[in-house]
């Protein structure tokens, strides 16, 4: 009887590949999400533009990022599971992991915030969610570093 990492190793390069566009989604939505809330907080007063991007926040973090999300997390495990021996390979694996989490976290605050945004007590401006999309670019930029410098 095979392995569960021997069997995760014959389909490595087909998981490597569903991780890689999985990825690419769910950093799609992570950039834009936080453009929609700017989009959002400027124009409260124009009635049916908020209505028009509650719905693209929502959608867009329902439909598109958790399952991208989703779909991250476990190709990931399932690369990892298959190449346990990368843990020993530098400390590259483990800063990836931990901006990996920080953008777990970063995930998380975007769907509280989707939550938030759908009602009109919120306060929360373009300055403040301007400097928050910037967050998903640093955290992608040390993710990509230490993916292809392994140090």
């Amino acid at each position: 009887m095979e392995s569960v990492s021997g069997i995760l190793m014959s389909y490595y390069m087909w998981i490597k590949a569903v991780h890689i566009m999985s990825v690419i989604a769910w950093m799609a939505g992570l950039f834009y999400l936080p453009r929609l809330f700017v989009y959002h907080s400027e124009n409260r007063s124009v009635v049916e533009f908020v209505n028009i991007v509650k719905l693209q926040e929502y959608r867009l973090f329902a439909y598109i990022m958790r399952p991208a999300m989703l779909a991250s997390i476990i190709t990931g495990a399932a690369l990892i599971a298959a190449n346990l021996a990368i843990f020993k390979s530098g400390i590259w694996i483990h800063i990836k992991l931990t901006l990996v989490v920080l953008l777990l976290v970063f995930h998380i605050a975007c769907g509280m915030l989707v939550s938030k945004m759908q009602q009109p007590s919120c306060t929360l401006g373009g300055k403040f969610f301007r400097i928050f999309n910037e967050i998903p670019t640093l955290l992608m930029i040390g993710i990509v570093l230490c993916a292809v410098l392994k140090f």
